[in-house]
């Protein structure tokens, strides 16, 4: 038991030490760089047009609204559509079949993309935090903000990249991975991002109860919001229990599900198939 313990340890460091290298590596990407700088700016320029306007019944302006329910939208993103997408890679250029053969190195692998996708998401979710704060006001940010916020962020890392790493193994190539992100737009516009979600059809509402997005996006809100604002949320509350208790299940199922299905996939990838795979993408010239 203990042997097992002490391997699975040293996996967990070996995934923490692999996300902090793959984070400074993509800090010298340009085109890493690019993305984690374009939905900021963008999703900036989509509050500063909101400025003026209300959420319908209420004095609280639309942009403070949207502000902490894109922050939760970035963190329900990052962990599901990433993973989802970089899986493809990693198993065509043979980092599954090297994770394979090493002790508990599934585990270790997951806990790198947890770690390295945390990071980045950070960053992304800091570059439209700043900016757009200084131009938004009714927000909340106070012991409690500082207390939860990062809470919620955690726990919705857990409970997003596993399962965006399992949907990405179900995937033949990068283009199918592109699939996660259509459905991750698809559950954002019932998700209350943008708009109350209380102002949808009843069954939409319960569509997106069922997924992280809707979830993590209510959780910032609770933490940045002043009081009253849950006025225009289901049931006139923040619901922060039932919150930490689903993204809690999202969590569990990925963490049991992904290294499963993480491991039957390698056992699919054998050095010929890495090979085949790089030889396909050096003769379309890439």
């Amino acid at each position: 038991m203990s042997t097992t313990a002490d391997g699975r340890r040293i996996a967990v460091r070996a995934g923490l030490r692999r996300g902090w290298l793959e984070t400074k590596y993509s800090l010298t990407e340009v085109g890493d760089i690019f993305w984690m700088l374009v939905f900021p700016l963008g999703f900036t320029v989509t509050l500063l047009f909101m400025r003026g306007d209300t959420v319908p019944g209420t004095d609280l302006a639309l942009g403070a609204m949207v502000l902490p329910s894109l922050i939760g939208m970035s963190i329900a993103f990052g962990g599901l559509a990433g993973p989802a997408m970089q899986i493809t890679t990693d198993r065509e250029d043979g980092t599954l079949l090297r994770a394979k053969a090493t002790p508990d190195g599934m585990l270790g692998y997951l806990i790198g993309k947890i770690w390295f996708f945390g990071l980045t998401t950070l960053a992304s979710m800091v570059l439209l935090a700043i900016p757009a704060a200084t131009v938004i006001g009714d927000l909340r940010l106070d012991g409690r903000t500082a207390l939860l916020l990062p809470i919620i962020f955690v726990v919705g890392m857990i409970a997003t990249v596993p399962i965006g790493s399992a949907l990405g193994s179900l995937f033949k190539s990068s283009a199918q991975s592109m699939l996660v992100m259509l459905a991750s737009f698809l559950l954002i516009a019932v998700s209350g991002i943008f708009y109350p979600i209380t102002a949808l059809p009843t069954w939409l509402q319960w569509i997106g109860q069922a997924f992280p997005f809707y979830w993590l996006g209510l959780g910032t809100r609770s933490a940045m919001l002043p009081a009253g604002a849950e006025a225009s949320e289901i049931g006139d509350s923040w619901r922060t229990a039932e919150m930490f208790g689903v993204l809690g299940v999202w969590a569990v199922v990925g963490l049991v599900v992904a290294p499963i299905v993480l491991r039957r996939m390698a056992r699919r990838q054998t050095a010929s198939a890495v090979q085949a795979a790089r030889d396909k993408i050096m003769a379309k010239g890439f």
